[in-house]
């Protein structure tokens, strides 16, 4: 009887954590609650410093700095001697490039503005997962990823925000985004060999908000390693 006792109490501690009904928006309130309990990343005013390292050739270290009121964004990255910098003030911008690159299809204030999307979003999630344009599932799945099992979320996005299909992994219980990956169509048809996934270490706390300190990026299709950013 008390064995029987047990497996009922381990079976209710199991769905509490793998099977709970709770909603996508539910989901991410709580994620956001965790990464962000203060609600201070529409005023976030900081400096992020970024190693990116790569499987081959030299680190690039990146000094950002983010001021959101005020709608300022500026990057200064420095690869073995070569420093780049990229400033948007508003509509203004101002950059260290000033002729187009042969490789590159964007001029070096596209360059700024693509900088500043890129990390603003991926250093703004949990929380940028709110904009408009974004639509959350309203179902939230358990999934396994790498043998850890997860409350997995799915954000697509109006065609004029992003065309890319994004799974977000969630801690059961603490509700810390650890995973996340993107694919270029659906991934359980034609995107499912496309894309990037992303597994998050560890906390950094900045102006009280928890953002992952490392980010390791893998291929989708082969596990494929291309490198890691550290939050310094």
């Amino acid at each position: 009887m008390k064995l029987y006792s047990v497996i009922i109490c381990l079976g209710f501690l199991f769905c509490s954590v793998s099977c709970k009904d709770i909603s996508g928006e539910e989901l991410l309130d709580r994620a956001i609650a965790y990464h962000d309990p203060s609600g201070g990343w529409p005023t976030f005013n900081g400096t992020l410093a970024i190693s990116m390292v790569m499987p081959e050739g030299q680190a690039r270290e990146s000094n950002i700095q983010i001021n959101l009121p005020q709608e300022y964004f500026s990057i200064t990255a420095k690869r073995d001697t070569l420093v780049t910098t990229y400033t948007l003030d508003k509509q203004a911008c101002e950059t260290s490039i000033k002729e187009i690159p042969t490789y590159s299809k964007r001029t070096p204030c596209e360059t700024a503005v693509l900088y500043k999307d890129y990390y603003t979003y991926l250093y703004g999630l949990p929380m940028k997962l709110k904009d408009p344009g974004t639509t959350i599932s309203k179902t939230v799945v358990t999934q396994n990823f790498k043998g850890k099992e997860y409350l997995m979320l799915r954000a697509t996005y109006d065609k004029e925000v992003g065309s890319d299909v994004w799974q977000f992994y969630f801690d059961p219980t603490t509700y810390a985004m650890e995973v996340y990956q993107f694919f270029k169509a659906d991934p359980g048809g034609a995107g499912k060999n496309t894309g990037e996934y992303i597994l998050l270490k560890d906390i950094k706390t900045i102006n009280g908000i928890k953002f992952p300190k490392e980010r390791a990026w893998y291929y989708n299709k082969d596990d494929g390693y291309l490198g890691t950013d550290i939050l310094n």
